[in-house]
């Protein structure tokens, strides 16, 4: 914005013409100043906040969607996608993130879906213990990290800081020593949110998430399948999915947490789920209790402000029957990634006591 400025000031005075002409030349050359500050307060605040992850991202030109097949369903009480023994194992290559926000130990892989249809990257951190040669015959629990929306997979490691935070409590015992898996949500270009469901013809991000991403590090890390080991968590938009995904998938997940999420789907305007009434019943993770044939064994964490997550959360600990249980916590403070960042060392504690510390 400075250098446009300056060319301005510097050519100002040097326009020729007739007067209509100098007119609409200096009335561009204001025009390119001030879409050039806007352009940059953009980038500082997607910078700050890492919404988007791309230039595809923010244009909407990303192909994410290389096909949508029917999925086989699976028993939500049995055991996770039963499909994949008859795969081959896919073995990813990992590399830093390019970001300078992101801490230069957290990895990332560019994954197709082989059930989902769904392409995208998949980003990756183990924590200290991983390489530790007392660890080498150890399997590590995992959580799954999903971004708000609009939001990038390295927001939870460049905004939330969430290595950062849990990394010492991780080495003193404090905190279980999770590997932190953060997919790509945003799929459906920049005015679309999935909601994280699967919707016939135009995309499988609940099969993405659920099937094709854990399969994928079932793969290539030493971790354990058992949904005993694997939680998901969320904030916003993706404290919505994670919560949902929770209680709609007690074989692939012990616990959900939402900071600042919802139940109804509609709470956000481009939720594709929201649009349609049936999409929208069975997308709420407050219906899916109440429907279910079986309590889901899980156990959820949901905070939020009052008008901001916290009713949500409140409706879904009074319909809860055991063996779900639920804590909800009220929250202060605006809906920003700071404010659920210094909530993690509390959130992760809470967890471990879910998915314990295994010596």
């Amino acid at each position: 914005m400075p250098i446009s400025i300056a060319v301005a000031m510097l050519l100002w005075g040097r326009v020729r013409g007739p007067k209509p002409l100098q007119f609409l030349t200096r009335l561009i050359m204001i025009l390119f100043t001030q879409i050039t500050a806007v352009l940059m307060v953009f980038v500082m605040v997607n910078n700050a906040n890492l919404i988007y992850g791309s230039w595809d991202d923010l244009l909407g030109t990303g192909n994410h969607i290389r096909a949508v097949p029917t999925v086989p369903k699976e028993d939500p009480n049995g055991a996770p996608d039963q499909t994949a023994k008859d795969r081959p194992k896919v073995i990813q290559q990992f590399k830093s993130v390019d970001d300078p926000k992101v801490p230069k130990d957290v990895k990332t892989t560019d994954l197709k879906g082989q059930v989902s249809g769904v392409d995208g990257e998949v980003v990756v951190w183990t924590p200290p213990q991983y390489d530790d040669p007392a660890y080498k015959d150890k399997k590590f629990p995992v959580v799954e990290l999903l971004p708000g929306w609009p939001g990038s997979s390295s927001t939870w490691y460049g905004s939330l800081h969430v290595t950062t935070k849990l990394k010492p409590l991780m080495q003193n015992g404090q905190v279980s020593p999770f590997i932190l898996v953060s997919p790509r949500t945003l799929l459906l270009g920049n005015t679309t949110d999935t909601g994280c469901a699967d919707v016939p013809g135009k995309v499988n991000a609940e099969t993405w998430l659920t099937r094709d991403v854990p399969q994928m590090v079932l793969d290539n890390f030493r971790v354990d399948d058992s949904a005993d080991r694997w939680a998901v968590a969320g904030y916003s938009a993706g404290g919505h999915c994670a919560e949902k995904l929770a209680v709609a998938h007690p074989n692939r997940y012990r616990a959900g947490i939402s900071l600042s999420g919802y139940n109804d789907p509609a709470a956000e305007d481009a939720s594709l789920t929201a649009k349609d009434p049936h999409l929208r019943e069975i997308s709420n993770p407050l219906n899916i209790l109440k429907t279910a044939a079986t309590p889901p064994k899980v156990a959820l964490f949901l905070a939020g402000n009052k008008g901001d997550g916290y009713e949500s959360g409140l409706a879904v600990k009074a319909a809860a029957k055991a063996p779900t249980t639920v804590t909800v916590q009220e929250m202060t403070g605006p809906h920003t990634t700071d404010v659920w960042s210094n909530m993690l060392p509390e959130v992760f504690k809470w967890l471990t006591g879910i998915i314990p510390v295994q010596h």
